[in-house]
Order: structure tokens, then C-alpha cells, then sequence
């Protein structure tokens, strides 16, 4: 979760930039509105954490010492 919680601040960071440009594109909502950055950043959070989880369950299933020994 390290790789997408760096991302996720980079991403917010280079968000805040090009905002007199994006001005134009936007309906009914701020450039710079903390409610729609948050609320973005959270489902960012949730679906990278549901990508995540599947691979580490099956990871802890596995028996270390047979893995070791197969190889």
C-alpha cells in the first residue's frame, strides 16, 4: 500500500497545479474543492486495497518451508 499512498500524494500535489486551466472544463464544481479530493483519494485508497488483498491472502496460504523445498 506504500506505492499507491505515494501516488495518491504525488497525484494530489500535481492536481492542485493546472487548476486555471482545467477552470473552463468544470461544471458546478470548484477547482480546488476538498470534498471531490478527498472523496477521490478514498475510493483511490479502497480500490487499491481491494487489488491488494487478494494477492497477500493467497501469499500467507502458502507454507514457507514447502515453497523452499520445491525449489
Amino acid at each position: 500500500m506504500r506505492l499507491p499512498i505515494a501516488g495518491l500524494v504525488v497525484g494530489m500535489i500535481a492536481a492542485l497545479f493546472p487548476t486555471r486551466v482545467l477552470t473552463s472544463f468544470l461544471y458546478g464544481v470548484e477547482p480546488n474543492d476538498p470534498a471531490t479530493l478527498l472523496m477521490v483519494a478514498a475510493v483511490l485508497i479502497l480500490v487499491s486495497g481491494a487489488a491488494c488483498l487478494a494477492p497477500a491472502r493467497a501469499a500467507t496460504a502458502v507454507d514457507p518451508v514447502k515453497v523452499l523445498k520445491a525449489d
